[in-house]
C-alpha cells in the first residue's frame, strides 16, 4: 500500500509545483527602449547635478604646527561632467557613469599663525572625478516599479586649491593638506547623496505611476507588475497585469485566457502593447456597472422611427388594449452579456448583444411591453493614445434584430433595421463613446508623456509605438511626488 501512495503523492508534488510555476499573465506591456534612455540620460545628468550641487560638507577644524585652521561655508558651485553615460545594466536595472569630469567648490577659511589671524574665501577644484553607479530595478509588494538597491564607487585624483587674502602666499603650503582632507570628505559624501537621491527621490516619482487607482466612479484598473522588469542590452521591459475591476464587487473579474501581447521592434522610444483582455476586462466591469442601458422615451425617439413602431405593433395594440393606441413609444435598450472584443491585423471590433423591448407608456399607469428583441452589434474601436491617455473610438458597423417570440415576428422587423441603425448611431455610439473617449491613464509618471505615436493591430494585440517627451524635469518631478 505504501508502495501505491509514492507516485500519487510525486504526481500531486509535480501538479502543485507546475501550478505554483504558471505565471499570471500580462494584458498590458511596456518596453523602453535604448533610444528612450538616450533622452533619459540628459534629464539624468541634469538631476544628478542638481543633487551634488546640495551636498553639505561639515565643518573642519584643526592644528597644523603653528598653524590653527578652520573651514566653513563648503558650498559646490560648479559640476562640469566632461562625459556621462546611462546605458541598461543586464539582468540588474541601468548604470550611470562619469568620468573624468570636474567639480568646483568654495568655501571660507579662518586661519590664525602666532598672534595673526586671517579670513578669506578659497576657491577649489576635484579633478578626474569618476562616479560609477548602478540601479537595482525591482518591484515593491503592491507590484509597483522601484529601485531596490543602488551600488555606487566614486573615486577623485586630484585636488587644488587657491587663496585668497592677505597672507595668501604665505599659507599655499597648508594647500596639500587641506585639499587632501576635502578630497577625503567629498569623495565619502558623492555615493551617499547618490543613494539618497535614488532610493527616495526617485522611488517617490515612481509612486506617481498608478497600479490600482480608479478610472471614474465606477470602475477602476490595476497596473501592478506581474514579475520584475526585464532588463536586457537594448531595452527595459515591464509586464503589467492591465486588468480593469467594478468598484462596487473588485473581486468579481475575468479571467485572463488571451495571448499575451508581443513587442518585438526597438526603433522608437516606448512601446506600449495591450491584449484582448485589456479591453475584455474593461468593458466586463462597465457592464456589471449597468452603464449599458439606454431608454429613448418619445421625445427623444425620431418621429419616423415612432411612426413605423406604431404601424409595425399596430395589431399588438389592438388585441392588448386599443386605449393605448395614443400612449407615448418608448424603448429599452440593455446588454445582456459583456461584450467581446477581436483584434486583427485589420483592426480592432467589438461585438455586443442587448435585449430591446417596445414599450407603451401611458400616464400615470405601468408601462406595457409590446415586443423584446434581440440587437446584435459590432463596432470598429480606433484605439489612439495622447500624452500619457489611452482612448477608443467606437463606430457602429453591423446592426441587426430578430424576434424572440417567433420567426415570422422577426420578418416584420426587417423594415425597423434602417432606422434602428440610424437611431443607435444618434444615441447609443454617442452615449458608448463618452464613456471611452475620456480614456484611461496608462503606467507612466507624472512629467512624462507619448508623442508621435504610431498603432498597429496585430492578431490578438496592440502595439503602439511613440517617442517620450518631459514636461518636467526629473528634480521637478521628484519634488513634486515628494510633496
Amino acid at each position: 500500500m505504501t508502495s501505491c501512495l509514492w507516485p500519487r503523492l510525486f504526481l500531486f508534488v509535480s501538479t502543485l509545483t507546475s501550478v505554483m510555476a504558471t505565471k499570471e499573465p500580462a494584458a498590458c506591456k511596456i518596453r523602453i527602449t535604448d533610444k528612450g534612455l538616450d533622452m533619459l540620460k540628459s534629464e539624468t545628468q541634469k538631476f544628478v547635478a542638481e543633487e551634488l550641487s546640495n551636498i553639505s560638507m561639515p565643518e573642519m577644524s584643526g592644528k597644523e604646527g603653528s598653524f590653527q585652521y578652520t573651514i566653513t561655508d563648503v558650498k559646490i558651485t560648479e559640476l562640469n561632467l566632461t562625459y556621462a553615460d546611462l546605458s541598461f545594466l543586464p539582468d540588474v536595472g541601468l548604470m550611470f557613469d562619469v568620468q573624468n569630469s570636474s567639480i568646483a567648490l568654495s568655501f571660507h577659511r579662518r586661519l590664525l599663525y602666532w598672534f595673526l589671524s586671517d579670513t578669506g574665501n578659497i576657491e577649489a577644484s576635484a579633478d578626474g572625478v569618476d562616479i560609477n553607479t548602478g540601479l537595482g530595478l525591482g518591484r515593491d509588494p503592491l507590484g509597483r516599479l522601484k529601485i531596490n538597491n543602488v551600488t555606487c564607487d566614486a573615486k577623485i585624483k586630484k585636488m587644488r586649491a587657491k587663496f585668497d587674502g592677505t597672507l595668501g602666499r604665505v599659507y599655499h603650503f597648508l594647500a596639500r593638506f587641506l585639499t587632501t582632507g576635502l578630497r577625503f570628505l567629498l569623495n565619502k559624501r558623492i555615493c551617499p547623496a547618490l543613494q539618497h537621491a535614488s532610493l527616495v527621490r526617485v522611488n517617490s516619482m515612481l509612486e506617481t505611476i498608478p497600479v490600482r487607482t480608479e478610472v471614474d466612479s465606477y470602475v477602476g484598473i490595476d497596473y501592478s507588475l506581474t514579475d520584475d522588469p526585464l532588463v536586457t542590452s537594448r531595452s527595459l521591459d515591464m509586464n503589467f497585469r492591465g486588468m480593469f475591476f467594478h468598484l462596487a464587487d473588485e473581486r468579481d473579474t475575468l479571467v485572463n485566457y488571451a495571448a499575451e501581447p508581443l513587442i518585438r521592434e526597438y526603433e522608437r522610444m516606448v512601446y506600449l502593447a495591450l491584449s484582448e483582455f485589456f479591453f475584455d476586462s474593461g468593458l466586463f466591469s462597465y457592464y456589471k456597472a449597468g452603464i449599458f442601458q439606454l431608454n429613448i422615451t418619445n421625445d427623444n425617439m425620431p418621429r419616423d422611427l415612432e411612426m413605423l413602431l406604431r404601424t409595425t405593433y399596430f395589431g399588438t395594440v389592438m388585441m392588448l388594449n386599443p386605449a393605448l393606441m395614443d400612449s407615448p413609444v418608448s424603448l429599452e435598450l440593455a446588454v445582456n452579456a459583456p461584450p467581446k472584443t477581436t483584434v486583427k491585423t485589420s483592426g480592432a471590433t467589438v461585438v455586443m448583444t442587448a435585449v430591446v423591448k417596445v414599450m407603451m407608456t401611458p400616464a400615470g399607469r405601468p408601462p406595457v411591453q409590446l415586443s423584446s428583441m434581440t440587437m446584435e452589434t459590432k463596432f470598429n474601436a480606433k484605439v489612439s493614445i495622447r500624452e500619457k491617455r489611452l482612448s477608443v473610438l467606437a463606430d457602429l458597423r453591423r446592426f441587426k434584430i430578430y424576434s424572440n417570440q417567433s420567426a415570422l415576428e422577426s420578418l416584420a422587423l426587417i423594415p425597423l433595421q434602417a432606422p434602428l441603425k440610424t437611431m443607435l448611431q444618434m444615441s447609443a455610439v454617442p452615449l458608448i463613446n463618452n464613456w471611452t473617449k475620456r480614456g484611461v491613464r496608462i503606467p507612466l509618471a507624472d512629467g512624462m508623456e507619448l508623442v508621435e505615436e504610431v498603432v498597429e493591430y496585430h492578431d490578438g494585440f496592440i502595439v503602439i509605438g511613440a517617442n517620450l517627451r518631459f514636461s518636467k524635469g526629473l528634480r521637478e518631478m521628484a519634488a513634486a511626488a515628494s510633496q
